[in-house]
């Protein structure tokens, strides 16, 4: 399973690189927090399971699933330049992807760069 995040004010950047990739995310279990995951459904007609809007618990649960083991790789385009309330979720989502060794994209340069390890590892 692949998490799709992205803060308000990088959503459209979040639909505009799954759509450069979208053969590939097609092939993948999907699953994003609330807005995230309704903008890509919507946009790209993909199949995303779709958990809470980050601030109401949706980092966490994305974070509850990698410490389960079922989360593969996280893209989690952040706007490091806006203050953001859950910003202690957000903390606790990038330490569980540490302590488990899970790939975590914040940005589009990392996203390539990640996407391009997926595929590799899925040939």
């Amino acid at each position: 399973m692949i998490a799709l995040i992205a803060h308000d004010k990088k959503k459209a950047q979040m639909v505009e690189f799954v759509g450069r990739h979208l053969d590939y995310f097609r092939t993948q279990r999907l699953v994003a927090t609330g807005q995230t995951g309704g903008l890509l459904s919507d946009s790209l007609g993909l199949e995303i399971e779709r958990v809470c809007h980050g601030p109401e618990g949706g980092d966490l649960i994305i974070g509850g699933r990698v410490a389960e083991g079922h989360v593969r790789a996280i893209i989690f385009f952040r706007d490091p330049l806006t203050a953001q309330p859950h910003e202690p979720d957000v903390s606790a989502l990038m330490r569980v992807c540490d302590v488990h060794n899970i790939p975590l994209a914040t940005n589009r340069a990392t996203a390539e760069g990640v996407v391009m390890w997926l595929k590799s590892i899925s040939r």
